[in-house]
């Protein structure tokens, strides 16, 4: 427990200094999750504080009663002990649920995202399309403090995403980012058009809750791992060594690859990362079709049937499907002003 005591405390300390910058005040959505996190930390400090003052004082009347010089101070302190040991048990009692409310709070809504996006119908457009959102959900995370790290990528030749895995760290990361799962879809006029016609492109966006090595345990014997020479940006060093990491988990047949990091040791980490939750969201899809077939619709889940928003340029609109609700100034929503839109799924979408 003194472990944890020590590592909140770090952390409270680490947010105080936050909250004390006056230009969080214009970063709303960011404020919201420091200010809630604060409080919560703030019952734990004040707690732990509670628990070391009667344990100081429990210290002091067991050396008075050990030193034995004083009688009547003897007896004083025997009574006073025999207040505090039940007072220490009963204050523990509510640290431990305290604690143990802030690791089911780190498991369920504080999960990190793995998120993939990959190009749809639509050509290289669809592939621009698949950046445009990558650069979307990057500025909202920068808005609100999260971090952002790349996992794997594939780049097209107008420099758009094929496919791109990133992970979200911060806050409540899945828990706000689980509803955009699903087939996103625009419209507008490419830039490569000369005709002005419209073109309609999609692209799927997967959202997956990032499991621990201890929840998804994998047997070193399920996979083969292949090393191979990294392709893209990066310079001549990063194509000279055989860094980039292709793992196959053999039972299930999945495949993921990873060639972000110059090292094998983090490439393989980054692939292991996306192996894990994309087993964690296979079982979790095996769990629902056991329970409810009907559970099968649910685009938060994982399946990518359908599309769940449309991003139209020329009429300056987002439609999101499933709530039947539009949203304007797309140019700022692309820019990652997603806040209005995210909190709205939060509400609607249980």
């Amino acid at each position: 427990m003194k472990t944890n005591i020590e590592e909140i405390k770090r952390e409270y300390d680490e947010i105080t200094k936050k909250l004390s910058d006056p230009e969080l005040i214009s970063f709303s959505d960011k404020l919201e999750i420091l200010s809630k996190r604060y409080r919560y930390l703030n019952k734990i400090v004040e707690k732990a504080k509670e628990l070391e003052k009667v344990e100081k004082n429990i210290l002091e009347n067991e050396e008075i009663i050990k030193a034995g010089e004083d009688t009547d101070l003897v007896n004083l302190a025997g009574q006073e002990l025999a207040n505090f040991i039940p007072q220490k048990k009963s204050i523990e009692k509510e640290l431990e649920l305290l604690l143990h409310e802030n690791e089911e709070d780190k498991s369920k809504n504080g999960s990190p995202a793995i998120v993939e996006i990959r190009a749809g119908t639509g050509g290289e457009e669809a592939a621009l399309f698949a950046s445009d959102l990558f650069k979307m959900y990057s500025k909202f995370a920068q808005k609100i403090g999260w971090t952002l790290t790349i996992l794997s990528s594939h780049v097209s030749s107008l420099r758009g995403f094929k496919e791109i895995v990133f992970e979200l760290k911060g806050g409540n990361a899945f828990s706000k980012m689980q509803h955009e799962s699903g087939v996103h879809r625009i419209q507008r006029i490419p830039e490569t058009e000369k005709s002005g016609r419209i073109h309609t492109s999609t692209a799927t966006v997967a959202v997956l809750p990032k499991p621990s090595p201890a929840q998804i345990k994998i047997n070193p014997q399920d996979l083969k791992i292949e090393y191979f020479r990294s392709s893209g940006p990066g310079g001549q060093l990063v194509n000279k060594r055989e860094s980039a990491v292709r793992i196959i988990h053999i039972p299930s047949g999945m495949v993921v690859s990873s060639q972000q990091s110059r090292t094998q040791a983090e490439n393989k980490e980054y692939a292991l990362s996306i192996l894990r939750a994309k087993i964690l969201a296979m079982k979790k899809k095996e769990e629902d079709r056991k329970i409810s077939k009907t559970r099968k619709e649910q685009i938060g889940s994982g399946e990518r049937a359908e599309k769940i928003r449309t991003y139209n340029f020329p009429q300056d609109r987002i439609t999101d499907h499933r709530i039947k609700k539009s949203w304007h100034h797309i140019e700022k929503v692309m820019d990652g002003d997603l806040d209005k839109i995210i909190t709205e799924l939060q509400k609607q979408i249980k």
